[in-house]
């Protein structure tokens, strides 16, 4: 656990995170996270699904 007084850095800029935008410094740097998630940038690790095996989406119907 981090100590109180332990200044975040902005995962994009480095720059110190402000409490508006936690772990961001801006909105700026928000908006380019989201952007990296919608493009694929940004991937979970996992078992990619196979021909003929059920996808989530697949299960939830």
């Amino acid at each position: 656990m981090k100590a109180a007084n332990t200044i975040l850095e902005c995962p994009i800029c480095n720059q110190a995170a402000t409490k508006k935008y936690l772990p961001f410094c801006s909105k700026r740097c928000s908006d380019i996270d989201l952007g990296r998630w919608f493009n694929g940038s940004y991937t979970i690790a996992g078992d990619k699904t196979s021909e003929g095996q059920e996808t989530d989406d697949e299960l939830e119907s």
